[in-house]
Protein backbone atom coordinates (compact mmCIF):
# COMPACT_ATOMS: atom_id res chain seq x y z
CA UNK A 1 0.00 0.00 0.00
CA UNK A 2 1.17 3.50 -0.67
CA UNK A 3 1.45 6.15 2.03
CA UNK A 4 -1.78 7.94 1.14
CA UNK A 5 -3.81 4.75 1.40
CA UNK A 6 -2.20 3.89 4.71
CA UNK A 7 -3.05 7.32 6.10
CA UNK A 8 -6.68 6.83 5.13
CA UNK A 9 -6.72 3.41 6.78
CA UNK A 10 -5.16 4.84 9.96
CA UNK A 11 -7.74 7.65 10.06
CA UNK A 12 -10.53 5.13 9.59
CA UNK A 13 -9.09 2.95 12.36
CA UNK A 14 -8.88 5.95 14.69
CA UNK A 15 -12.49 6.93 13.99
CA UNK A 16 -13.72 3.37 14.51
CA UNK A 17 -11.73 2.85 17.70
CA UNK A 18 -13.14 5.93 19.45
CA UNK A 19 -16.75 4.66 19.82
CA UNK A 20 -15.42 1.17 20.55
CA UNK A 21 -13.29 2.50 23.41
CA UNK A 22 -16.07 4.59 24.94
CA UNK A 23 -18.61 1.78 24.62
CA UNK A 24 -16.29 -0.69 26.30
CA UNK A 25 -15.34 1.82 28.99
CA UNK A 26 -18.96 2.54 29.87
CA UNK A 27 -19.87 -1.17 29.85
CA UNK A 28 -16.95 -2.22 32.03
CA UNK A 29 -16.72 0.81 34.31
CA UNK A 30 -20.41 1.67 34.48
CA UNK A 31 -22.32 4.40 32.73
CA UNK A 32 -23.08 6.12 36.03
CA UNK A 33 -19.40 6.66 36.71
CA UNK A 34 -18.88 7.92 33.17
CA UNK A 35 -21.68 10.45 33.70
CA UNK A 36 -19.97 11.79 36.83
CA UNK A 37 -16.56 12.01 35.17
CA UNK A 38 -15.26 15.32 33.83
CA UNK A 39 -15.11 15.71 30.06
CA UNK A 40 -11.36 16.28 29.92
CA UNK A 41 -10.63 12.86 31.51
CA UNK A 42 -12.80 11.13 28.94
CA UNK A 43 -11.19 13.08 26.10
CA UNK A 44 -7.64 12.48 27.33
CA UNK A 45 -7.99 8.74 27.88
CA UNK A 46 -10.32 8.00 24.97
CA UNK A 47 -8.41 9.90 22.29
CA UNK A 48 -5.07 8.84 23.75
CA UNK A 49 -6.00 5.16 23.69
CA UNK A 50 -7.32 5.47 20.13
CA UNK A 51 -4.10 7.16 19.01
CA UNK A 52 -2.01 4.49 20.75
CA UNK A 53 -4.01 1.74 19.02
CA UNK A 54 -3.28 3.38 15.66
CA UNK A 55 0.38 3.61 16.71
CA UNK A 56 0.47 -0.13 17.39
CA UNK A 57 -0.99 -0.82 13.96
CA UNK A 58 1.45 1.52 12.23
CA UNK A 59 4.40 -0.01 14.06
CA UNK A 60 3.35 -3.54 13.13
CA UNK A 61 2.78 -2.69 9.47
CA UNK A 62 5.99 -0.67 9.13
CA UNK A 63 8.41 -3.54 9.80
CA UNK A 64 8.86 -7.13 8.67
CA UNK A 65 8.53 -8.52 12.19
CA UNK A 66 5.33 -7.81 14.07
CA UNK A 67 6.81 -7.33 17.54
CA UNK A 68 9.54 -4.73 17.40
CA UNK A 69 10.68 -2.27 20.04
CA UNK A 70 8.39 0.35 18.53
CA UNK A 71 5.30 -1.89 18.52
CA UNK A 72 5.97 -3.00 22.09
CA UNK A 73 6.25 0.66 23.11
CA UNK A 74 2.86 1.48 21.57
CA UNK A 75 1.27 -1.61 23.11
CA UNK A 76 2.58 -0.59 26.53
CA UNK A 77 1.10 2.85 25.95
CA UNK A 78 -2.29 1.24 25.19
CA UNK A 79 -2.04 -0.70 28.45
CA UNK A 80 -1.08 2.46 30.37
CA UNK A 81 -4.14 4.24 28.99
CA UNK A 82 -6.31 1.25 29.92
CA UNK A 83 -4.92 1.27 33.46
CA UNK A 84 -5.52 5.01 33.68
CA UNK A 85 -9.13 4.49 32.59
CA UNK A 86 -9.55 1.91 35.32
CA UNK A 87 -7.99 4.13 37.97
CA UNK A 88 -10.02 7.21 37.09
CA UNK A 89 -13.20 5.13 37.04
CA UNK A 90 -12.27 3.69 40.45
CA UNK A 91 -11.70 7.21 41.77
CA UNK A 92 -15.16 8.32 40.66
CA UNK A 93 -16.66 5.11 42.04
CA UNK A 94 -15.14 5.73 45.46
CA UNK A 95 -16.00 9.44 45.54
CA UNK A 96 -19.52 9.42 44.13
CA UNK A 97 -22.08 11.25 46.22
CA UNK A 98 -24.96 9.42 47.81
CA UNK A 99 -28.61 10.36 47.94
CA UNK A 100 -28.28 12.02 51.32
CA UNK A 101 -30.31 15.13 50.64
CA UNK A 102 -33.69 13.63 49.75
CA UNK A 103 -33.70 10.46 51.80
CA UNK A 104 -35.75 10.04 54.93
CA UNK A 105 -34.08 8.77 58.06
CA UNK A 106 -34.92 5.14 58.68
CA UNK A 107 -34.06 2.94 61.60
CA UNK A 108 -33.55 -0.77 61.26
CA UNK A 109 -32.74 -3.06 64.15
CA UNK A 110 -32.30 -6.81 64.26
CA UNK A 111 -31.39 -9.03 67.18
CA UNK A 112 -30.26 -12.61 66.78
CA UNK A 113 -30.67 -14.96 69.69
CA UNK A 114 -29.56 -18.51 70.30
CA UNK A 115 -31.76 -21.39 71.40
CA UNK A 116 -31.14 -20.72 75.12
CA UNK A 117 -32.30 -17.09 74.65
CA UNK A 118 -28.88 -15.41 74.84
CA UNK A 119 -28.22 -12.51 72.54
CA UNK A 120 -25.58 -13.11 69.85
CA UNK A 121 -25.36 -9.69 68.22
CA UNK A 122 -27.49 -6.77 67.19
CA UNK A 123 -27.60 -4.82 63.95
CA UNK A 124 -28.59 -1.18 64.00
CA UNK A 125 -28.93 1.10 61.00
CA UNK A 126 -29.67 4.73 61.56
Amino acid sequence: MNAVSLRLVYIFEFLVSIPAIYTMWSQVGGQGHMDLMSWYWKLLFGAGAAAAIVGVTAAMIGQEKIWTLRSVFWMMLVLIFAAGMGLITLYYHLHEGGDEGDSEETTTAATFRTADDTRCFELHRL
